[in-house]
């Protein structure tokens, strides 16, 4: 099924040096996909020149929120899902780590499924920006130890890039709570709740 309308969430914080790069990426892939978008950024009260280089895009279909104080990557994707008007929502890294041509893939996943989530442990999967070893080995023991105790059959509940119908991320962003480190795995659990098909 093809993602003909879909809103993207960008979550930013100090982003002033790639956030212009990432956005016309995303902006350039979708038009040529003849894709009805928006890309809405929430700007996490950065301390650099974010809010500057976003507002300096001459694109009517980008729109930046500013957080009044800093409250976390969880709050500024559910912040920008609640403004999200088309009918699939994603969510995307401002570093565009998983590449956004990915969205490709996950198109032979609708509609059988209504969150469809990017994998960084896949063979197959393509990440662009690496991470420091520590952080690499975190991000595998953390997944690991979610996948075995909240969430089986998930391999990778921290990958930047999740797609929803925006009927489910409506159900299951609203009465989410947590704003910063793991509210993911709190979105999926609320799905697998709710009997949402991940």
């Amino acid at each position: 099924m093809n993602i003909s309308s879909l809103s993207v969430i960008v979550p930013a914080y100090n982003e002033e040096k790639r956030i212009k790069q990432s956005l016309q990426t995303i902006e350039q892939y979708l038009k040529k996909r003849k894709t009805d978008y928006e890309i809405i950024v929430v700007d996490d009260c950065s301390k650099d020149a974010t809010v500057e280089v976003v507002s300096s895009l001459q694109s009517d279909k980008i729109r930046i929120f500013s957080n009044n104080t800093n409250r976390g990557k969880g709050h500024s994707v559910r912040r920008g899902v609640l403004l999200a008007k088309k009918k699939f929502v994603l969510f995307s890294d401002a570093d565009l780590s998983t590449p956004i041509e990915e969205l490709a893939l996950f198109e032979k996943f609708i509609p059988s499924f209504q969150i469809i989530i990017g994998s960084r442990n896949l063979k197959q999967s393509k990440i662009i920006v690496k991470q420091p070893k520590l952080r690499s080995m975190l991000g595998k023991i953390f997944p690991l130890l979610v996948n075995m105790l909240v969430l089986r059959g998930i391999k990778d509940t921290q990958c930047g890039f999740k797609l929803f119908s925006s009927e489910v991320a409506r159900k299951i962003f609203t009465p989410a709570c947590i704003e910063r480190f793991s509210f993911d795995v709190e979105i999926l659990y609320l799905a697998k709740k709710k009997k949402i098909q991940v």
